[in-house]
């Protein structure tokens, strides 16, 4: 590969991987990610949104882990702006996830804007070809399927709510937690992220019983992002 090439020439030269690679590589993970759906749907549901609200938010939003923060917020009476304060710390990784992808999102910048909806934590990881390359058709495919299957299992668990039961008694209500500690566990690697995840942990246990919901996540999330600062 000569020297001085652009990202998209690069990118095009990644070899045959394609839209169907990237859509396979998902399938497994697609799985997961909708019966994450479905507990958000059902989550929301009971927390009062009715049923087309939840389906709106996963298809214009598409990040789990914001949309159950701030529908577990709104569901122990905290207040919105709580919650999109939670939910805006939560997706502040997908600052430095969108600059490392976006020489390689080419065309206009409708339809970059559109593509980058799908840049999510497991297609991004998908389409990393490793030295900060990454294949933007692997990541479209990938991208695509896991859309697909996050609204697909929000509608499911939106509509069929009552169905499914009481969140709680399905076990579904700890989802939100689970996720956090899924996503938290690859991050432990050496002493800083380690103290990091404890001191957070510590404000936010101290914080729950005497602030209204919402706020512990909010102080937690601060003081890691302080932490890693220093």
């Amino acid at each position: 590969m000569r020297e001085g090439s652009s990202p998209a020439s690069r990118a095009r030269g990644l070899g045959a991987k394609g839209y169907r690679h990237g859509a396979r590589a998902a399938l497994p993970l697609a799985i997961a990610v909708g019966g994450f759906g479905v507990s958000f749907g059902v989550l929301a549901r009971s927390a009062g949104f009715g049923w087309l609200a939840p389906i709106v938010m996963s298809a214009t939003t598409f990040a789990g882990s914001a949309q159950f923060a701030a529908v577990s917020i709104i569901r122990d009476a905290g207040s919105v702006a709580a919650a999109v304060t939670a939910a805006l710390l939560l997706n502040a990784r997908y600052g430095p996830i969108g600059v490392s992808v976006a020489p390689y999102l080419t065309g206009s910048s409708w339809s970059r804007l559109v593509r980058a909806q799908l840049v999510v934590d497991e297609s991004w990881a998908l389409a990393s070809e490793g030295d900060g390359r990454f294949n933007s058709r692997v990541l479209i495919g990938a991208g695509l399927v896991l859309y697909a299957s996050w609204v697909l299992g929000t509608a499911i668990g939106s509509i069929a709510g009552d169905a499914l039961g009481d969140p709680a008694t399905l076990g579904l209500d700890a989802a939100f937690p689970a996720l956090f500690l899924a996503l938290l566990v690859p991050q432990l690697r050496g002493r800083t992220p380690i103290m990091a995840a404890l001191f957070g942990a510590a404000i936010a246990l101290a914080l729950t019983p005497i602030t209204p919901a919402g706020i512990p996540i909010i102080a937690a999330s601060a003081a890691c992002l302080l932490g890693l600062r220093r």
